[in-house]
């Protein structure tokens, strides 16, 4: 939450606290406003638009299930190989498939 949005929360408890209806009905347009302007990570992408242009991003899907790292780097690179690195985001993914089945393997 940046300072404006963090301000006009503030002007809005002392809009509510004073019972200011007028205050309160413009706290809220303006942090209507401010929230619109507000970016998300996923409408920023360095490197190039191959998260973006998926209908659900890796990282979404990884956050909603609590994959594990090395789970979620095995499903970033499967999901994104056809559009950024070829056959080596497959030999990425299978490395990680590897090293999670070796520590797997150590852990029985």
């Amino acid at each position: 939450m940046n300072n404006e949005m963090i301000k006009e929360f503030e002007r809005l408890e002392f809009a509510m606290a004073t019972q200011d209806v007028e205050i309160i009905k413009q706290s809220i347009q303006d942090l209507k406003q401010v929230m619109k302007q507000q970016t998300t990570a996923n409408e920023t992408q360095i490197g190039g638009n191959h998260y973006k242009a998926k209908s659900i991003q890796p990282w979404d899907f990884i956050a909603a299930n609590q994959i594990g790292y090395f789970e979620g780097n095995i499903v970033k690179y499967v999901s994104r190989w056809r559009d950024k690195g070829g056959i080596n985001d497959l030999k990425k993914a299978k490395h990680y498939l590897d090293k999670l089945i070796e520590l797997e393997d150590n852990a029985a």
